[in-house]
């Protein structure tokens, strides 16, 4: 009977020391983002003034392209747009893989800059916004700090106090009651967005997703105590050792299992539209001119405006 207890109790508390461990099932570098991702040549559902480009074409225009641990994403930066065109060429990437209990780490040196700009880095479901929708990275026109937001059907809110770093921006996540704005937490670490972020060598983006919980972690490339399993993309990660996220979305009040569904990764940069083209964030950014007009004509703006990934590692 001892033994056998004494066996239980072991098992048990092996299962609580290994509950936050998961060992890696993707890797992405380089050339490797060809393989599992595909370009969504579509209009933009947040009405940028962007064209999202086909493979080929983002091939053609060194919009994509890799070189040993380096995958760029980049929109053009030469050409001077005829206003009743296209918008300025971009690309919007999807992973050929859907995605639900897993870890993700994203090694980023760079990320897009410049007035006008809205680059992110999201998960989303087929069927928006019921399937739900978890923006890891994003922000507008060089404004930080990231804004982590969850976008969700009715019957989601978030409690006002939970163990996170960020600033809670508003706690119900129902995209019609908020129109369309969600339930966002704003990283407190001016590093973690834009010309900051790319002058100090970028850093390391993490989120978790369970059926209890979703959080998302932040890591400057100049901070110090980074968890070592993140910084080697090592082959298994243990989320417990962390520490508190920067954002942290409890299942609480909000049913994760029922309300997110398989997500796919999306990576893109697009243009002004309904958030940096929004005409008060514009000015309060203190861009120049409209941001539609100063994105047709100041095409040399956006020599900074790619992304630069060192890898991406997925756990599950």
């Amino acid at each position: 009977m001892y033994l056998f207890l004494k066996t239980s109790i072991v098992a048990y508390l092996s299962s609580i020391a290994l509950g936050a461990t998961y060992s890696q099932t993707d890797s992405h570098t380089g050339n490797g983002f060809f393989k599992s991702f595909t370009p969504q040549a579509i209009a933009d559902p947040t009405h940028g003034r962007v064209n999202y480009v086909s493979a080929a074409t983002a091939a053609s225009l060194n919009l994509t392209f890799s070189s040993g641990d380096t995958f760029i994403l980049r929109s053009d930066f030469t050409t001077v747009l005829n206003p009743n065109g296209a918008g300025r060429n971009s690309v919007r990437l999807q992973s050929n893989k859907q995605y639900t209990t897993s870890v993700m780490v994203f090694n980023i040196r760079h990320m897009p800059q410049g007035c006008g700009t809205w680059p992110a880095v999201w998960t989303v479901g087929a069927d928006w916004p019921n399937e739900g929708e978890i923006d890891i990275l994003e922000g507008i026109n060089d404004q930080g700090p990231d804004q982590v937001t969850l976008h969700t059907g009715s019957g989601c809110t978030m409690p006002a106090s939970r163990s996170q770093t960020g600033t809670a921006v508003l706690n119900n996540c129902d995209v019609d009651a908020t129109n369309n704005a969600g339930c966002g937490v704003q990283v407190t670490d001016t590093r973690s967005y834009g010309p900051i972020f790319n002058d100090n060598g970028g850093g390391w983006y993490a989120v978790e997703r369970t059926n209890s919980f979703i959080k998302v972690w932040f890591w400057s490339r100049a901070a110090t105590g980074i968890p070592s399993d993140v910084t080697s993309g090592a082959t298994s990660v243990n989320t417990d050792n962390w520490g508190t996220p920067r954002a942290y979305f409890p299942s609480t009040s909000c049913p994760i299992s029922s309300m997110f569904g398989p997500h796919n990764i999306i990576i893109n940069l697009t243009f002004c539209g309904d958030w940096a083209g929004n005409a008060q964030d514009y000015a309060s950014s203190g861009c120049p001119s409209t941001c539609v007009d100063y994105v047709n004509n100041n095409p040399s703006a956006f020599s900074n405006a790619y992304f630069d990934f060192a890898w991406l590692k997925i756990y599950g």
